[in-house]
């Protein structure tokens, strides 16, 4: 399987909303396990659609460590956060914006709605790390990055690095 060029910022694409997926094809599932793959090389614990010029809801996340031989992979096709609670505050860093970390603050517990590759509704219940990918990939979904969850200040000063560091 080919592995996908994952965009980086201040690639446009990253900003634009995603559409929901109306059907699950042989396609879609394809772009699932390349999203998987490209994730785990990259390496990192999430990864959604738009990251890889795909504008559309679908996410993998497997918060596992790197050297575990077990894995964990979510698949999220159209996930959406039902529930939430509590707060925490925890080092973020993107895929799209490589070498770049802020503190980011979060919902502490998050209950997301979505379908499976087989099309079947399920909820997960997150909290801590996996709460906070969670949030973050679905703020892909919306053309939301992580540093625009930041304070005007930080944030400001954080777009001017990167963009001294990319442009």
């Amino acid at each position: 399987m080919p592995l996908l060029d994952i965009l980086i910022y201040p690639d446009q694409k990253l900003k634009k909303k995603s559409k929901s997926v109306d059907k699950i094809d042989n396609s879609l599932l394809l772009l699932l396990d390349d999203m998987a793959e490209t994730m785990y090389d990259a390496p990192g614990v999430g990864l959604a659609a738009p990251q890889v010029g795909e504008n559309i809801r679908v996410l993998t996340v497997d918060i596992t460590p790197q050297d575990s031989e077990e894995k964990n992979l979510i698949e999220l096709i159209n996930p959406e956060i039902i529930d939430s609670d509590g707060s925490q505050l925890g080092e973020e860093g993107c895929l799209s914006v490589p070498g770049f970390v802020a503190n980011v603050n979060r919902k502490l517990n998050v209950k997301v709605q979505a379908l499976n590759r087989d099309g079947e509704e399920i909820t997960v219940e997150a909290s801590d790390l996996l709460s906070r990918v969670l949030q973050h990939e679905i703020d892909h979904l919306d053309g939301i990055l992580f540093f625009e969850r930041l304070g005007r200040l930080k944030r400001e000063l954080l777009v001017k690095k990167i963009k001294k560091a990319f442009i």
